[in-house]
């Protein structure tokens, strides 16, 4: 195997052959793969093995901790730091916490969710080998791409080279790192 071979890639026109040959790739074992297309396309990610994702967890732990560090902030400030006894009311009434405690709580979790988003997805990635292949170009125009990565455990450049033209691509070629 070539040791400076990310993948192979194929060229597709429309998304129905797109969606097709990323489905038999995935019946026909290949894990290590992605599709590149200039606008969603519906049943792609699910083709591709995606089930779930971690951004709403870390949204979530992001949202405990922005709600935490609000009312721990106001407690601390109020019971411990600076304790004042205006008309008789308790140094520790929550109900004055309330709207800071929210608004940390949603500041929090939107800044989680888009870092945990970015960070899971590898971005920002100015580079990546695929802008390497030929007509990649149109990935953000008009055609549709599935490459299948060298990393994948199943992966024979010679067997994905003929898989890939059994699914009637324009084209299909080498991707170099």
């Amino acid at each position: 195997m070539n040791g400076n071979l990310h993948g192979i890639m194929a060229e597709f026109a429309q998304p129905e052959q797109l969606l097709a040959a990323t489905r038999a790739a995935y019946q026909a074992g290949y894990r290590k793969m992605d599709a590149y297309t200039p606008y969603a396309v519906e049943g792609v990610a699910e083709a591709l093995g995606f089930t779930h994702t971690k951004v709403p967890l870390i949204t979530l732990l992001g949202g405990i901790t922005g709600a935490l560090t609000a009312y721990g902030m106001q407690w601390y400030s109020a019971v411990v730091d600076y304790p004042l006894n205006v008309g008789g009311r308790p140094l520790h009434s929550w109900p004055a916490f309330i709207p800071i405690t929210f608004e940390l709580t949603v500041l929090f979790a939107a800044i989680a969710g888009l870092i945990g988003m970015l960070w899971l997805n590898g971005l920002p990635k100015p580079y990546h080998p695929v802008f390497n292949a030929p007509q990649f170009k149109l990935a953000s125009q008009t055609r549709f791409f599935l490459c299948i990565e060298a990393r994948d455990h199943v992966f024979n450049a010679d067997e994905v080279r003929q898989f890939l033209r059994e699914q009637n691509p324009i084209s299909v070629v080498e991707v170099e790192k």
